[in-house]
């Protein structure tokens, strides 16, 4: 059965930004979104500590003998946190360095005390990358091989007694160690450098850097929620910026055709964020009050089609549509009575929809007359197909379905024909979105572990970019969300950059 997709239990979202624009970061401080910094140990030479809030870009120099043994030596950019977390960034070495064992991570530490128990998530220089960790004040540190050398993507996850260590080179899949440990609930996180060689001081960058917490054992699915960062990616220079946070469930942003607006859904209404101001104002959409996270712009960018949850079918979802400045009464698409009807694309003459439909129990990938609420049923499968998206000239519908066994993307012609499989992985890959150019789509992608008929909150998934062809994908982010992170159309009009959610409380 499809998964509900309603979205409507938190507070109304109010204005929670101001001045952002699509080149700012929503970080603020000299130090971004860490409380201090410190050199631990008795250093020969002080480290430091540069931020820049454009490019969301930190710089560390730090000097040390080592991580190691009863004893730390380095420099410590920090904050406190509690229970469990995710911590990200993408790294890098500045220079050849004089010693090939020079460190760089991230490090959670009971205290700041250079014998402080610890976990460290260590690379060396020489591409050596480590889960280290001392299990108590003054022990010996310990280790546990990741097995991959040199990755320039370094995650460090603690869920209760469990630390894990993921690593990727940039574009590829994580590969994770982990090791049980009983530390302090309360810690102190942060990035760290050490050169290995207490007469030189060395540098290294951190971007994209996240501290994320995750979805608590406690909290159950679709009832609790976690606040939302808005990011948009920078796909020639791997960038991603938070453009807004809310305490508040935020899904499914796209692009105006002008390029100057995202619109999302949160609480059953649409909001509008202008990327120049930062400023969020309420979409009127009228009586349509129950909208979840499907909304489709059309192509001339004066109308929005939106999925509302109408009581006159007993609540099941509705296809509607408006113009783009809002009205009080949307024109209903789909007819009375006809089953769930969830909206995810609309063809360039407007003429047609496309919505994953339940009719007889089974959900299908059907197009819908504008006009006269006409349907075609274009896909016949007991499994699940949705997301169907048009391409650009309108020659294929592009859809995911798990008809093999996981969730795949597929094409087919407009009428249903030559449906044919592009990826074959062993993710789970939802909701395909065209360049606007057509030549390229992008996915979220789930683990193995996600059963392939569901695409739930708070999991561990990936952004992956392919060829619309077919072809290789390349993981172009790494992100902690799911549910609403680009279940609608997601690329800026340019080509350039993707927008998207991720979660943390």
């Amino acid at each position: 059965m499809k998964p509900l997709r309603l979205r409507f239990r938190c507070p109304v979202i109010l204005v929670l930004t101001m001045g952002f624009s699509l080149h700012a970061q929503a970080q603020s401080g000299p130090l971004g979104v860490f409380e201090n910094q410190v050199d631990i140990g008795e250093v020969k030479h002080p480290g430091g500590v540069s931020f820049d809030p454009e490019t969301g870009t930190y710089r560390l120099s730090g000097s040390g003998t080592n991580m190691w043994f009863r004893q730390d030596e380095f420099h410590y950019l920090w904050k406190s946190v509690q229970g469990d977390f995710i911590l990200r960034a993408r790294v890098a070495f500045e220079g050849e360095g004089a010693d090939p064992h020079r460190k760089l991570g991230w490090v959670v530490r009971e205290s700041l005390r250079p014998d402080a128990a610890h976990v460290n998530a260590c690379v060396h220089g020489d591409g050596l990358t480590t889960l280290q960790y001392r299990p108590a004040t003054g022990a010996d540190t310990e280790e546990v091989p990741s097995g991959m050398e040199a990755p320039d993507v370094v995650q460090l996850e603690r869920r209760g007694n469990r630390f894990t260590l993921s690593v990727a080179r940039d574009g590829e899949p994580w590969v994770s160690v982990e090791k049980e440990l009983e530390l302090d609930s309360e810690l102190l996180a942060g990035l760290y450098v050490c050169s290995h060689n207490p007469e030189v001081v060395e540098s290294a960058r951190f971007w994209n850097v996240r501290i994320i917490k995750p979805e608590g054992p406690q909290d159950t699915p679709y009832r609790d929620y976690l606040g939302s960062r808005l990011e948009v990616l920078d796909l020639e220079t791997g960038l991603r910026r938070v453009l807004m946070t809310s305490s508040h469930s935020i899904q499914a942003p796209n692009w105006t055709p002008d390029g100057k607006t995202l619109i999302y859904n949160s609480n059953g209404y649409l909001y509008t964020y202008d990327l120049a101001s930062g400023q969020v104002s309420l979409l009127n959409t009228g009586f349509a009050n129950r909208n979840n996270n499907d909304h489709i712009l059309s192509a001339d960018g004066t109308q929005i089609a939106i999925s509302h949850h109408n009581d006159s079918d007993g609540g099941a979802s509705s296809i509607y549509y408006l113009p783009i400045t809002g009205s009080d009464t949307p024109v209903k698409v789909t007819r009375d009575g006809v089953g769930a009807s969830y909206l995810h694309g609309w063809s360039a003459d407007g003429k047609t929809m496309l919505f994953t439909g339940d009719r007889n129990g089974q959900y299908d990938i059907i197009a819908v007359d504008v006009a006269t609420g006409e349907e075609t049923r274009l896909t016949n499968q007991a499994t699940l197909d949705d997301g169907s998206e048009y391409s650009p000239d309108g020659k294929w519908i592009y859809f995911n379905s798990n008809r093999t066994g996981t969730m795949q993307i597929w094409r087919m012609r407009p009428d249903g024909r030559e449906q044919s499989q592009l990826t074959s992985d062993v993710y789970n890959d939802w909701f395909p979105h065209l360049s606007p150019d057509g030549s390229q789509m992008v996915m979220i992608s789930y683990p193995p572990e996600v059963p392939s008929g569901d695409h739930p909150f708070y999991k561990h998934c990936m952004l992956r970019v392919m060829p619309s062809e077919g072809g290789t994908p390349k993981t172009v982010a790494y992100v902690y969300g799911g549910q609403g992170t680009i279940n609608v159309p997601s690329w800026s009009p340019d080509g350039r950059y993707i927008a998207f959610v991720t979660n943390s409380d």
